[in-house]
């Protein structure tokens, strides 16, 4: 029997089964038809994705396991990490986990960069206390709100078409613009990390890292926190 770890976020889940390869990536709307493992002892769950889907997916963990799946929650103080929330449950739980994932791999100063709907940014001290950070619109959302009414300008943030020069049209000054925030907020975060690591995770946390030398990519770094915060 093995345990079943869970990301949820806005439009996809991600699962693993902890020490294992199986893996995989589905839409909230096909949770039903995906192709999940068969024998699940125990499921953790970190989930931004609010009250409608967490049910709909406690739910369905029942009737697929016949175990209650175990949601993470924010705290004031983790596996050795002390949160700077004066109220911690004001701290989405994919960035408490991030933190405690990024902590336990180095156990001394550290940055966590999240690139999801979201760009999240952390800084960890080196006796483990979250020193704060930023919260900036991701590259999809601020190119879906930039273009709104304009539906015919398509904006492509590949790693193979990155290009951070000038624009000579509406949807390249619009994508280069976008490419140049992100360039800049890497230099950015790479010079006041210094010596310390940087960890990237969320689905643009690759291009993030192809413009942050030395930035290390974790793909897994939130659901690497739910045994931390939860227990084995």
């Amino acid at each position: 029997m093995s345990t079943l770890d869970i990301d949820v976020g806005n439009t996809f889940l991600k699962w693993r089964i902890e020490g294992q390869a199986l893996r995989g990536r589905v839409r909230h709307a096909d949770i039903v038809q995906a192709d999940w493992p068969e024998l699940v002892s125990r499921v953790r769950v970190a989930s931004v994705a609010g009250d409608q889907v967490n049910q709909s997916l406690s739910e369905f963990v029942v009737r697929r396991w016949n175990v209650t799946a175990e949601f993470a929650r924010t705290t004031a103080v983790g596996a050795g990490v002390t949160n700077s929330y004066a109220d911690p449950s004001r701290m989405g739980v994919d960035r408490w986990l991030a933190i405690l994932s990024a902590w336990h791999r180095t156990n001394s100063e550290c940055w966590v960069v999240d690139c999801g709907s979201a760009i999240t940014v952390e800084q960890i001290s080196s006796d483990g206390v979250h020193q704060g950070g930023y919260i900036i619109p991701g590259l999809q959302l601020m190119s879906k709100n930039l273009l709104s009414n304009t539906a015919e300008i398509i904006v492509d943030h590949s790693i193979a078409q990155f290009n951070a020069e000038p624009g000579t049209n509406t949807s390249e000054a619009v994508q280069h613009g976008l490419n140049l925030m992100l360039s800049a907020l890497a230099e950015k975060i790479m010079r006041s990390a210094g010596s310390a690591p940087v960890y990237v995770t969320g689905g643009d946390g690759e291009l993030f890292c192809s413009l942050a030398s030395g930035s290390v990519w974790c793909p897994d770094l939130v659901m690497e926190g739910l045994p931390l915060a939860m227990g084995q």
